[in-house]
């Protein structure tokens, strides 16, 4: 006679040794932190219980200036030099203004600078097409087809520039370079009235050797309507920007 089979009682499993529960790791113990942390309902502030405060609400808002400088001959468009050479600091004691643009240690004249970045930057932004005056000598008496070739644009190292305005005119009364401009006996001078709407390095003294007339002296007189006049060499001026 067959034995009545007893029913099967489902058996607790032992969880194997590999499933135990490990000793928490620091890493785990501030993961656990955060989860605790994003599941709590009490609404805590992030940074304190200081309100965040705006930046630079203490100190007052510089009203813009635009500063007019006639940079001399052997000046460096910086405020500071570890050659010790000549810099903006030896003649401009405004502080908190930067120079808009550059001008070539070897060049003079006209210089803009500015206490406001957006300023600055609408100064020299080259979509803007600001157009700049410079007065040139250069050796030699130029042809018309120089002529010709720098207003209508000449092929650089760094492309073609744009059209430029160009026509000779009178020595501009001056002050004298010091040092004096070197001249060769026997060859004659000319200067020229420039005018550009670009701003590549030492593009106005490439544009006249390209065309076989070396640059001899070179001042900007004017950018935009912002100009020379009433200002001698060293000198500046301090004006309130039209915006």
């Amino acid at each position: 006679m067959p034995r009545p089979t007893q029913p099967k009682t489902a058996q607790r499993k032992t969880p194997a040794k590999s499933e135990k529960r490990q000793p928490m790791g620091d890493r785990d113990k501030v993961i656990a932190r955060r989860k605790h942390a994003n599941t709590s309902t009490r609404k805590k502030p992030i940074f304190g219980s200081q309100k965040p405060r705006a930046a630079h609400t203490t100190t007052p808002t510089e009203a813009p200036v635009i500063l007019l400088f006639n940079k001399p001959f052997d000046v460096l468009c910086q405020f500071t030099d570890a050659q010790g050479r000549k810099t903006l600091k030896d003649f401009i004691p405004v502080p908190g203004v930067y120079a808009a643009g550059r001008l070539d240690r070897d060049s003079e004249g006209l210089l803009l600078l500015t206490n406001q970045g957006k300023l600055q930057a609408s100064l020299t932004e080259p979509k803007q097409k600001t157009f700049k005056t410079y007065w040139v000598e250069v050796e030699g008496i130029p042809t018309e087809e120089a002529l010709a070739a720098l207003r209508q644009g000449v092929e650089l190292k760094d492309g073609m520039t744009l059209p430029a305005e160009v026509k000779p005119m009178t020595a501009p009364d001056v002050w004298p370079r010091n040092p004096p401009v070197r001249k060769r006996q026997n060859i004659p001078t000319r200067w020229l009235e420039i005018q550009i709407c670009e701003g590549r390095n030492r593009q106005v003294r490439r544009m006249t050797a390209h065309v076989g007339y070396p640059t001899l002296r070179l001042i900007r007189y004017k950018i935009g309507q912002w100009s020379l006049d009433g200002l001698k060499s060293g000198e500046y001026s301090v004006h309130e920007p039209k915006i």
